[in-house]
């Protein structure tokens, strides 16, 4: 695959990045959505969007829900490399929220918690986008 077919499946990746993050944002909101389904789409939008930054950058990816390993992938003059968020924890909700298990449920301050996270790798990536891109960044939906 070429660069630019790379970059334009990057920019796919951002756009299903950007509407898994907006369905987050509306189960914050939405009465009887339980927390773990908006903890799976946060997951979600951050997975994609790390997976979208490594197509930017040119590089393969493993098909797995390692957001720590994806954000590894990524060179170190990426901001994000520097950033606090707990992907670690966001990870956990690749399967946590999606089956029954062990585990504890999730709660209303687990989901905005992991809106909060996906948020920040989603909005970086969508800088950098724009960044080297310009007006062929992905736009973003409202999330109202």
């Amino acid at each position: 695959m070429s660069k630019k077919d790379r970059i334009s499946e990057g920019q796919l990746w951002l756009r299903y990045a950007t509407e898994d993050l907006a369905g987050a944002v509306r189960g914050l909101t939405q009465e009887g959505c339980p927390p773990r389904h908006v903890c799976s789409f946060a997951q979600q939008a951050a997975e994609k969007a790390l997976k979208a930054a490594l197509l930017l950058e040119d590089k393969d990816f493993p098909f797995r829900h390692d957001l720590v390993g994806l954000m590894r992938l990524l060179p170190e003059t990426w901001p994000l490399r520097r950033a606090r968020t707990e992907l670690a924890q966001l990870a956990r909700w690749a399967v946590e929220s999606r089956y029954p298990g062990d585990w504890m449920e999730a709660t209303e301050m687990d989901a905005e918690q992991a809106v909060a996270w996906a948020q920040e790798v989603h909005d970086a990536v969508k800088t950098e986008f724009g960044r080297r891109l310009g007006d062929a960044a992905p736009s973003a939906q409202s999330r109202d």
